[in-house]
């Protein structure tokens, strides 16, 4: 199914500072969004002359749409979105934060018009290009998240949006719960671990590497797209995350 265009500019951190706002009792329970200097550093990666080479070699299959047209590829610098997800540490009870951050979101285009999103991720070195995902999933979901931060459980490709203690489904996907589902953050967590309770570092799921396991492996900053590639939050974020899922890239291969 195409996916619905819908622009929608989220500031990083603004997300978060809603939800403080809103709900200053359970401001704990927030996960770290980036910070003013993050923010400043990804956009001067996403309007680096390497972000801008690296959308430019970027081609998804397919015919291009009639409408798109020769452009110069870049990304927008000015909207990023942080995308967070769940961490084993919420999951088995020993954090009562549901997630971490795992990256962050920004529009761009392609030299052929089409519609992209440049995924970054901190690093020991600083902030980097993980990945140029198809289509705007991220930006879709902000818009619908009015103010909560964004959460996506990749496993099943569910999106959410957390305000305070509730959690709102925006898209159920293959975990069929349809989208404006409300449930309380404790209800969502025995929900995880029906999920993945047997699947977390360390159990046997994990050690045998049945179905990838959930370990974090080194950051990926190789070939866009690949189905099925493990991105992974990178330095002391994946410490933060207690054991953080991996991501899955939605785009195609680069050609």
């Amino acid at each position: 199914m195409p996916r619905t265009v819908l622009r929608a500019t989220v500031a990083s951190g603004a997300i978060a500072a809603a939800v403080f706002a809103a709900n200053p009792a359970s401001a704990a329970t927030v996960p770290t969004a980036p910070s003013p200097s993050d923010t400043a550093a990804i956009s001067g990666l996403l309007a680096s002359p390497d972000t801008a080479a690296r959308l430019s070699h970027t081609k998804f299959p397919g015919a291009a749409p009639a409408a798109a047209h020769a452009m110069r590829a870049a990304a927008d610098a000015n909207t990023q979105i942080p995308v967070y997800e769940p961490t084993a540490a919420f999951i088995n009870g020993e954090s009562d934060v549901p997630a971490a951050l795992a990256y962050v979101a920004s529009p761009a285009h392609l030299a052929d018009g089409r519609e992209a999103t440049v995924w970054a991720q901190p690093s020991k070195a600083g902030w980097q290009v993980v990945n140029v995902a198809s289509g705007n999933d991220e930006q879709v979901h902000a818009a619908a998240a009015h103010g909560g931060y964004l959460l996506h459980e990749p496993q099943v490709n569910a999106w959410y949006s957390v305000t305070g203690d509730t959690v709102t489904v925006l898209d159920g996907a293959v975990s069929g719960v349809p989208a404006g589902t409300r449930v309380t953050l404790a209800a969502y967590r025995a929900e995880l671990q029906k999920r993945y309770g047997d699947k977390l570092p360390g159990s046997t799921y994990d050690k045998t590497g049945a179905g990838g396991g959930y370990a974090v492996p080194a950051p990926n900053t190789g070939t866009d797209g690949s189905s099925a590639i493990a991105l992974a939050i990178g330095g002391a974020a994946a410490a933060a995350a207690g054991g953080a899922f991996f991501l899955r890239r939605r785009s195609q291969p680069s050609k």
